[in-house]
């Protein structure tokens, strides 16, 4: 724990330029909410945006500046359970390939609208 008043002042400055620029990339997430971009594309800003703001509050209010080696750690596990997660769906696929896939009603006859009971 820091004892001098000089540490604490410094880290106060640090917190207080954090909530500046927390309180400023909250308008850019306002504004870039009126984009009129696709749905993918704004997926991938409000991503960004979310992962700066969260990055920043992660390093410097939990103190994560500091601890490279757990950082770099979290990361590789993180990047490994990703692509483990996105092959499940691949993986489920890879056993029907080739094989004709059609609905169960798909062979039934089409009914009209005079038809209906």
């Amino acid at each position: 724990m820091s004892g001098s008043i000089e540490e604490t002042k410094k880290h106060i400055a640090d917190y207080m330029k954090v909530a500046a620029t927390l309180g400023v990339m909250t308008v850019v997430t306002v504004l870039a909410s009126y984009l009129d971009v696709a749905v993918p594309l704004a997926i991938v800003i409000a991503l960004v945006i979310a992962t700066f703001k969260g990055s920043l509050v992660a390093s410097v209010f939990m103190h994560l500046v500091g601890e490279r080696k757990a950082i770099y750690w979290a990361l590789a596990l993180t990047v490994v359970f990703w692509v483990f997660l996105m092959s499940l769906p691949l993986l489920g696929q890879w056993d029907a390939i080739g094989v004709p896939k059609t609905l169960s009603n798909a062979n039934a006859p089409a009914m009209h609208a005079d038809e209906e009971h």
